[in-house]
């Protein structure tokens, strides 16, 4: 890296790599999409409508001078989707990165079709299905010298949780809150992380697990959730304050490029982890708990269907 402190200036050269980008039509994902490709990397982007990944695909080719970029269809939200998407993306061969990047934030109350709360469906366990259907794929492409690398992206929110889900995910306990709710989905991010990361050591696998947070980002994830007035001041203040999605997505391309251990958390390093340029940052003490995330890697694979080999 460039002296001590990460820049982008230290993304490898990714040429003979494959990516597969989540949440890639906007904010943090479309910007992650163009860097990859920029440095040579095969880009899937990924999204769950096609007219927007559409779009996108095309922006990113006309600004990226031979950039490598193919779209794919994915509601993370219902798992017939994410087995389809998962099915077609393992025809392109082998898959050096994963970036769990999509994801909705304090939405209203709703019920997916497979009886799951929309956060958790499409912030959790759509990506937990997809990493698990494609970890043949990322197995192919690792080394022991250069694993394959998954990528969860989580929120300094993760900290509002008290209490790490588990248990039967369909079920719901007590009011629906839906910032509490999305805490603990960013939550259950990391336990993912760090469970996959030690799951694949334990196994021999050539693929680690890191993850990331943006600070506050200008993304439109921001409101992706709010209504009418709390909506537009919500979109106002993160305008304001926030890092643009650009820089919100430099902790992202760390933890996906930088030569880091398994297991590390990358924000921005400012005050309060809001923005700056990116570092190794801290979590909870929940989200570093062992058990807890055994209990929700069960919890996920029982709420999906999925067992990872």
């Amino acid at each position: 890296m460039s002296g001590s402190r990460w820049t982008p200036a230290d993304i490898p050269d990714l040429t003979g790599t494959r990516a597969l980008v989540t949440g890639a039509t906007s904010g943090l994902g479309r910007a992650v999409v163009e860097a990859l490709a920029g440095h040579g990397a095969a880009v899937v982007a990924a999204s769950r409508n096609a007219d927007k990944l559409a779009a996108t695909v095309a922006e990113v080719r006309g600004s990226v001078a031979g950039a490598d970029v193919r779209p794919l269809v994915v509601d993370l939200s219902a798992l017939v989707s994410v087995r389809r998407a998962a099915e077609e993306a393992t025809t392109y061969g082998p898959l050096h990165l994963l970036v769990n990047n999509a994801g909705v934030m304090a939405t209203p109350y709703q019920r997916t079709p497979d009886g799951f709360e929309l956060q958790m469906a499409t912030n959790v366990l759509g990506h937990f299905a997809l990493t698990g259907l494609l970890l043949p794929r990322l197995v192919e492409a690792g080394t022991e010298q250069v694993p394959a690398r998954v990528v969860y992206v989580s929120s300094g929110a993760h900290r509002m949780a008290r209490t790490a889900p588990s248990g039967d995910l369909r079920e719901q306990h007590g009011r629906y809150r839906r910032w509490q709710v999305y805490g603990q989905t960013k939550l259950a991010d990391l336990l993912l992380t760090f469970e996959l990361d030690r799951r694949a050591r334990e196994a021999g696998l050539p693929v680690l697990a890191t993850a990331a947070h943006p600070g506050l980002a200008a993304t439109s994830l921001t409101t992706s959730g709010q209504r009418g007035g709390s909506g537009r001041i919500l979109d106002a203040a993160f305008a304001l304050l926030g890092q643009p999605a650009s820089v919100g997505a430099l902790p992202l391309l760390m933890a996906a490029t930088a030569d880091l251990a398994g297991g590390t958390y990358v924000g921005p390093g400012g005050p309060g982890e809001v923005r700056g340029m990116p570092e190794v940052v801290g979590t909870s003490d929940l989200a570093r708990d062992p058990e807890a995330a055994r209990r929700f890697w069960e919890a996920a694979e029982a709420a999906t269907g999925v067992r990872y080999p």
